[in-house]
């Protein structure tokens, strides 16, 4: 029996939430994934994404780390850690080679020289690139090809996903982890990780829209074919929304969000216009007796144009109510009340709340909650990773695992210069 950890870490604005998987193998050799371990504290110095204040996001991160390792009762050594923010860009781009050897069979080495071409014509200038994510291949003109391996061609393309960041982002994240004493096993693109972990094969295939409401981010994955089709963050979330109350009813934002979370839809037909509420329940100063109705019309307002923008991510390719499987709403934001109802009457799709996939473990009930999808989508990636199987869906199977050891090597070489 050999069992090993998978931590996965989502930095949110608002809320750091933080996985912790646990791997079996059995005599069988299968593998099986359990959950042990959830936590979640308040987030300091992130906004957006983006590390505003290095020591606050190091204590805040230390906590929840503290907490983890007394849950579970074991030490964190490394985690895959979620990134987020408008500073990520997604481009499809596409490389061409030519097969080398004379019976033109096409190997992984082949596969692997494809990959770097592409890395090639990005070239980023204060970029990093995150994630290179193959779509289709293409032989000798013959389009449409999932896996190329075996095949025989002279001229070999691939249309790839590249998944690029600000280095500066990247490496201001990267610092405020080690600075815990956790070492980072990959940086990933958190719609990459929310995308799988709530909905199922079926659903990628149709066609899905995967849609995460952050605090101060909307993050958004389209799956199609099986493949990652398109993935975008609006810098639009629930605390907008918050802030909207605020405005309207000049209060506190600490009473708005008790307000929003408790009382309110964002669907205002939900809500009778005779509904009333003394803020002064919600901890307001004093006496002030609102209409719920009129505080829905204000969520309302704010959920449409989060979804107006969702709904310009699908225009761009052409998927604009055009999803089969509709739109998967997950994140904490989605659980306002009367979101899915706005979601199916703006992108004219239909919508469903997501819970996280995962396989029965000791904490089912609360990875269960949309808030950790992310989270927990970040555990299941490294177990992709590290598994490195050709059957797995996460990152196309065997181009992620050609990826994957050319990224491990690199890192050893790294590693062994550290004293």
């Amino acid at each position: 029996m050999k069992e090993r950890l998978i931590t996965g870490i989502d930095l949110g604005s608002s809320v750091i939430r933080l996985a912790v998987g646990q791997v079996t193998i059995g005599p069988d050799k299968r593998e099986t994934l359990s959950i042990i371990g959830a936590v979640e504290v308040p987030s300091q110095g992130i906004s957006k994404g983006v590390v505003t204040s290095l020591e606050d996001t190091v204590s805040a991160l230390s906590l929840c780390l503290e907490q983890a390792e007394r849950q579970i009762g074991l030490p964190l050594q490394d985690a895959y850690v979620g990134v987020n923010g408008t500073y990520i860009t997604v481009n499809l781009c596409k490389g061409v080679i030519g097969v080398s050897r004379p019976d033109g069979d096409i190997r992984e080495e082949d596969i692997r020289r494809a990959l770097e071409s592409v890395r090639t014509t990005v070239n980023p200038s204060n970029f990093e690139i995150l994630h290179l994510l193959p779509r289709v291949y293409t032989v000798d003109g013959q389009v449409g090809i999932k896996d190329p391996i075996g095949m025989q061609g002279i001229r070999l393309e691939v249309d790839a996903h590249v998944v690029q960041g600000i280095s500066s982002h990247l490496k201001n994240i990267s610092k405020s982890v080690q600075r815990t004493g956790v070492d980072i096993a990959e940086l990933v693109f958190t719609p990459l990780a929310f995308g799988e972990a709530v909905t199922n094969t079926r659903q990628r295939e149709v066609g899905v829209a995967v849609v995460n409401i952050g605090a101060s981010t909307t993050g958004i994955c389209v799956y199609e074919a099986g493949e990652l089709l398109h993935a975008a963050v609006v810098p639009i979330g629930s605390d907008h929304v918050t802030s909207d109350i605020a405005i309207g009813l000049r209060t506190s934002l600490e009473v708005a969000d008790q307000l929003k979370k408790q009382y309110i839809s964002a669907y205002a037909n939900f809500v009778d216009k005779r509904d009333e509420l003394d803020l002064q329940q919600l901890g307001a100063p004093q006496s002030e007796v609102v209409s719920l109705r009129f505080v829905a019309d204000i969520a309302q307002a704010r959920v449409e144009e989060i979804f107006e923008r969702v709904g310009q991510e699908l225009k761009k390719i052409d998927r604009a109510g055009m999803l089969a499987a509709g739109a998967v709403l997950t994140g904490g934001g989605a659980k306002l009340q009367g979101m899915v109802e706005v979601a199916k009457e703006v992108l004219r799709l239909p919508a469903s709340l997501g819970a996280t996939n995962c396989p029965p473990s000791p904490l089912s009930d609360i990875i269960a909650d949309p808030v950790y999808s992310t989270s927990v989508g970040l555990v299941r990636w490294g177990m992709e990773a590290e598994r490195g199987d050709t059957g797995g869906s996460i990152g196309s199977g065997k181009s992620r695992e050609l990826l994957g050891k050319a990224s491990g090597s690199i890192m050893k070489i790294f590693k062994s210069f550290i004293p």
